[in-house]
């Protein structure tokens, strides 16, 4: 075992989890899982057996990761948010196979208590404020809130928000790392 297991934690037999990786107190992983190296599981953490999750993926209490869900590289779970895989369920109706994709694209920052609608796609670097609801594809950088969420801003790769307008064209500098950042046909990228 190349990882980090508490007692009380079950890692199902199958699951795949890399090095470094820390799973803390009461944590099920199944055994379907595959998990990549550096990832950090905290306390009630719960990660289903069709889930794939990148490398440096750090999840906080309380989070249930279910089926079709994917997480790649550096992505963050807030504490309790809420991950689905159907979107209309019923008790008394099976389901399960009408699952739907969703994918967190590097470096994504899921805030707490957030909900993301099953089937949707969340950009590369985007921000998802605490107790917003996403159920729609969110941009690369996008900064989210609200019931449903909306777009407000732009963040950067480190985590601060961007001085530039939703729409439109417009460059910027991290204050932080001093990478710039092109706005052009309501899409941010970052410049060399």
């Amino acid at each position: 075992m190349n990882y980090t297991k508490h007692e009380t934690a079950i890692v199902d037999d199958g699951a795949q989890i890399g090095e470094g990786s820390r799973v803390w107190q009461w944590v099920h992983i199944c055994g379907g899982a595959k998990i990549g190296k550096a990832c950090s599981f905290g306390q009630n953490v719960f990660v289903g057996n069709k889930v794939s999750i990148g490398n440096n993926v750090k999840v906080q209490n309380n989070v249930s990761i279910y089926d079709n869900v994917s997480l790649e590289d550096d992505v963050f779970c807030g504490p309790s948010m809420v991950f689905t895989n159907v979107y209309n369920p019923r008790s008394a109706v099976t389901r399960k196979d009408e699952y739907r994709n969703t994918l967190v694209k590097q470096g994504a920052t899921l805030g707490a208590n957030c909900t993301i609608v099953c089937g949707i796609t969340i950009g590369q670097y985007a921000f998802i404020g605490a107790g917003a609801v996403v159920n729609k594809d969110v941009p690369a950088y996008a900064l989210m809130v609200g019931v449903p969420a909306k777009q407000i801003g732009w963040m950067s790769e480190y985590g601060e928000k961007l001085d530039l307008p939703l729409t439109g064209e417009g460059t910027t500098t991290c204050p932080h790392t001093g990478k710039n950042y092109a706005l052009f046909n309501n899409r941010l990228t970052t410049i060399e």
